[in-house]
């Protein structure tokens, strides 16, 4: 057995003897750990980029499905359609696949108008949805800054990440790059202390370090979890970097008015795309996009998209 397996073995055993309450919010309960190996790995031989890290974040899988946040075996099949659908459209343009491809394109923001819209739900499936695609790498990062979601959800929030390599120019950002027991999946955590996040993503800096990132390995695409845009500065900042933006918006819940001031935020030139998430409409085959939030695992609603 892998270290890797071992430390996801005792995660599972923990959260079965008292360790973490099966019925506790997903948002409070961490599905991750990081696990250190004695093998140095390094990206393959026609990237130029840094060895990756030894260190690996374990990702329970199990407990992630248990908690709603990936899809129940029964209903696994139905909604990785759902994903390819979403995801679709994201990587022609990214690639420029029958369409024109758009600048920075690799880069893709999730966001959404105010808390509760399910984003980061959003962020981890359409991620893994993505390592399935051949010869791709797929970064998550979390830069919700303010409220690093992905990090505590994974279990990286102490580990240095996109804030670190922000305030300190010497550090090379594809060392705080972690490998995960995800095949082709990577995370960037948020790192430490958000004072000035604003100001460091606005940065040239923040440009650079993006531009690097996909650069450095052309087959990887970056997925950045954002803050809410009506209530923070950090993803206005943010949206300037990316080269796509999805908006996820909570059927039923979230206001006309609210989705278009947070498309006004944005500004003009960027290429945004609409998920509609926990719909209880059946829209046409070709349109219907699967979505459940936290807290959702038993329901299964249609969002329009």
């Amino acid at each position: 057995m892998s270290l890797v397996e071992k430390a996801i073995l005792k995660m599972q055993q923990t959260q079965r003897a008292g360790g973490s309450d099966p019925t506790q919010p997903a948002a409070d309960r961490v599905f991750g750990t990081v696990v250190t190996t004695s093998t140095h790995k390094t990206l393959p031989p026609s990237v130029a980029a840094a060895p990756i890290s030894d260190r690996i974040v374990a990702i329970d899988q199990v407990a992630l499905r248990e908690s709603g946040l990936l899809p129940p075996p029964h209903q696994e099949r139905m909604i990785s359609q759902q994903y390819r659908q979403i995801k679709r459209p994201l990587l022609a343009n990214a690639a420029g696949r029958g369409v024109p491809k758009l600048p920075n394109g690799m880069l893709i923001m999730m966001a959404s108008a105010v808390p509760g819209e399910g984003k980061t739900f959003t962020s981890l499936n359409l991620a893994f949805s993505m390592t399935l695609e051949k010869d791709m790498r797929v970064l998550l990062v979390d830069a919700d800054l303010p409220k690093p979601h992905i990090s505590n959800l994974l279990g990286v929030e102490e580990e240095p990440g996109l804030l670190d390599a922000l305030r300190d120019s010497s550090v090379d950002v594809e060392r705080l790059i972690l490998p995960t027991n995800v095949r082709g999946l990577f995370l960037l955590p948020a790192g430490k202390d958000p004072e000035n996040a604003t100001e460091l993503l606005a940065s040239d800096h923040m440009r650079q370090l993006a531009a690097q990132l996909i650069e450095r390995d052309p087959k990887r695409i970056v997925i950045f979890d954002s803050p809410p845009l009506l209530l923070t500065t950090e993803s206005q900042a943010l949206a300037q970097v990316v080269g796509q933006i999805v908006l996820v918006v909570r059927a039923g819940v979230t206001l006309h008015r609210t989705v278009l001031d947070a498309v006004s935020v944005i500004g003009a030139g960027k290429s945004v795309s609409l998920v509609l998430n926990q719909s209880t409409t059946t829209p046409p085959a070709s349109y219907s996009y699967y979505g459940y939030g936290y807290g959702d695992a038993q329901n299964t609603r249609r969002p329009d998209a």
